[in-house]
């Protein structure tokens, strides 16, 4: 804050989150871009690896910004080692707008999440935060909308 005489002037840095966007088919996050927006904006798919051994509270901000043509979308943990825990929302949106809730229990083996634009999300708008808990466990929370047979994003490999 800066006072000239009798006037009051603000001095203030516009705040705003790194994005990494323009990716490869694959890209290892470092704990350095930790609270980073990560774009999967790459219609072909895109595999994203959070990186290994990292602090706990490290997190990052995955959005779909471009609706997924082919592959998958989809961010994984470095070890096997290092599980997910969280739940995911998702939208039918080929049947009455249905909610669906998929949880990654305690003793689940989920180390990733994939999207394969249809049944388990990779719409636009799809959105998850992911944040390290401890030594072995990831949080997630995610809403994804889905449609055709929906079945959950959570997967083992």
């Amino acid at each position: 804050m800066i006072t000239r005489g009798t006037s009051l002037v603000l001095d203030y840095v516009a705040a705003k989150r790194n994005v990494i966007s323009g990716l490869g088919a694959t890209r290892t996050l470092n704990e350095l871009e930790s609270g980073s927006v990560v774009l999967f904006d790459k219609v072909d798919g895109i595999v994203v690896t959070l990186p290994a051994t990292a602090t706990p509270g490290t997190y990052y901000d995955f959005v779909v910004s471009a609706t997924l043509t082919s592959n998958v979308y989809k961010f994984i943990t470095a070890a096997g080692t290092e599980l997910m825990v969280g739940q995911i929302l998702g939208c039918d949106t080929d049947t009455g707008n249905a909610t669906l809730v998929w949880p990654g229990l305690v003793g689940s083996s989920y180390i990733a999440v994939s999207m394969n634009k249809t049944t388990t999300g990779g719409i636009k708008g799809d959105s998850f935060r992911v944040m390290k808990l401890n030594a072995t466990t990831w949080l997630v929370n995610g809403n994804t909308n889905n449609n055709g047979t929906v079945a959950t994003p959570y997967s083992a490999s």
